[in-house]
């Protein structure tokens, strides 16, 4: 069973449209919305394995210009 997991994205001010354009074309990143409340996006992100989805958004997800801060809830049932 693949592993899938809701990322909640911190943005700078002003950013979170291009983060999410950007996100968009990311191999994993199922889909992502702009949303109000503590968070700036909700990203849905699938991988393979716990590891391979760890690496994505650590090297893809933070590493998109824009990004502040993230936290990730890994579905479990």
């Amino acid at each position: 069973m693949a592993a899938r997991a809701y990322v909640l994205v911190h943005c700078d001010v002003g950013k979170a449209r291009s983060v999410k354009e950007a996100l968009a074309s990311v191999p994993g990143v199922l889909h992502a919305d702009i949303v109000t409340g503590d968070y700036d996006l909700i990203v849905v992100v699938e991988q393979p394995t716990v590891e391979e989805l760890g690496r994505l958004v650590l090297e893809k997800i933070h590493g998109t210009p824009g990004v502040t801060a993230t936290s990730t809830h890994v579905v479990v049932g």
